[in-house]
């Protein structure tokens, strides 16, 4: 007898039923839990992308933080009291998530900003500076050197933003593109007395992690050594930390415990860190229990045509066809099936990356656009576990008759 004609009688004899819905119920079920398993792992995988995956997401403050001792009742007006010595530096950098430490130096001498031309600004100008490694943004020409009168400076997005929407309109002013920024002259008159000096400042870049105006290190250092008074403090109020996962719940308790504020917008992560996590973990066990139930009534269907061709069973074994070749025909019947299944979730679930990237691109953020192992592996696991069952079943079915 050819292939053919063997295969359409086996199914003639083994495949009789008349509970198809069934099936097609078992398996939609089937590929809705399976979809949501897939869904929860890939809703946690993107999270931790956004942390601190390797595409930067600085707009997420999820990396690198400035923080404070915060001002009270108690400690206001203290000279001192929030200021970070040495032995508190070294601390944080042993801190939970933390894995380095800069220090902000602010100016300790006098600086006075003025703006010609159809601005005509004139304010005094707080200075900071950092570590090159803590500038989101480095500039080509960031540099300074003793001697020299011209002097590059980083403003924060904030500051600009500010003036165009807040002070500008308010005062009857033009608003100034990035572009245009870089190109206004600013002299600054930095010191007092004789021993002033007058510097031409140009604006070289835009800085969204700092909220400050940043010169170069060295000419901190220059003008708190030439041009500062006498008896100030030189420890830093400010620190900037590099954090592997700042919504960890440690290196929250970590700030909260030693008194240190940040942006709560910068921690706003930790709170929905928690909400990822509960919706990512219900979603993992609703899905776990649909794809129990869903299995064990694929299963039963299966059992259950096995146990209807009973006759037909017996007089297979009869004509010679053994158990392996009839468990292994029954396989190949309803395998295709859940692997079908399978695919499909996994064909949503990529999709749906694809498209959570998208929105992700529009908010300025980097998600990739295809699931990442930890969705591939959920993916592995599952489909092994449900084709052992299933050809677990088939072949201990067959057994039994």
């Amino acid at each position: 007898m050819s292939d053919k004609a063997t295969n359409s009688m086996l199914r003639t004899l083994l495949m009789r039923t008349q509970h198809s819905s069934r099936l097609w119920v078992a398996l939609a079920a089937l590929c809705v839990g399976t979809t949501l398993l897939l869904l929860s792992v890939m809703i946690w995988w993107n999270f931790s992308e956004l942390l601190y995956g390797k595409n930067q997401n600085d707009s997420l403050g999820s990396t690198f933080l400035i923080i404070g001792k915060r001002v009270t009742q108690q400690n206001m007006g203290t000279p001192g009291a929030t200021v970070f010595l040495l032995s508190e530096i070294d601390s944080l950098k042993s801190a939970p998530q933390v894995q380095d430490v800069g220090i902000i130096t602010s100016n300790h001498f006098p600086v006075y900003a003025m703006m010609g031309g159809q601005l005509q600004l004139a304010t005094d100008l707080p200075l900071e500076s950092v570590q090159d490694k803590f500038i989101d943004k480095l500039p080509d020409d960031w540099k300074w050197q003793p001697g020299s009168r011209d002097l590059p400076i980083i403003v924060s997005s904030l500051f600009l933003n500010t003036y165009n929407y807040v002070f500008a309109p308010s005062q009857g002013l033009p608003q100034l593109s990035e572009a245009s920024v870089k190109s206004i002259a600013l002299n600054l008159k930095v010191g007092e007395g004789d021993k002033a000096e007058i510097f031409s400042a140009h604006v070289v870049g835009f800085s969204d992690r700092i909220g400050s105006v940043l010169a170069p290190q060295s000419f901190i250092d220059y003008g708190n050594k030439v041009h500062g008074k006498p008896g100030q403090a030189s420890a830093p109020s400010q620190l900037i930390l590099k954090a592997k996962d700042p919504s960890d719940i440690k290196f929250s308790d970590y700030l909260q415990r030693h008194d240190y504020e940040t942006n709560t917008q910068n921690l706003r992560w930790s709170k929905i860190r928690a909400i990822v996590e509960v919706v990512a973990s219900a979603t993992g066990v609703l899905a776990l229990l649909l794809m129990g139930i869903s299995t064990l009534v694929f299963i039963l269907f299966i059992e259950l045509t096995i146990a209807r061709a009973q006759h037909s069973l017996t007089l297979l074994l009869q004509l010679g066809y053994g158990p392996g070749y009839l468990s292994r025909y029954m396989i190949g019947r309803f395998l295709p099936m859940v692997l079908g299944t399978v695919a499909a979730s996994a064909i949503i679930t990529v999709a749906g990356q694809a498209i959570l990237s998208i929105a992700a691109k529009s908010q300025h953020l980097e998600l990739p656009s295809i699931p990442g192992w930890p969705v591939w592996a959920a993916l592995f696991v599952s489909t092994a576990i449900l084709v052992s069952l299933v050809t677990r079943s088939i072949s201990s079915a067959i057994k039994k008759h």
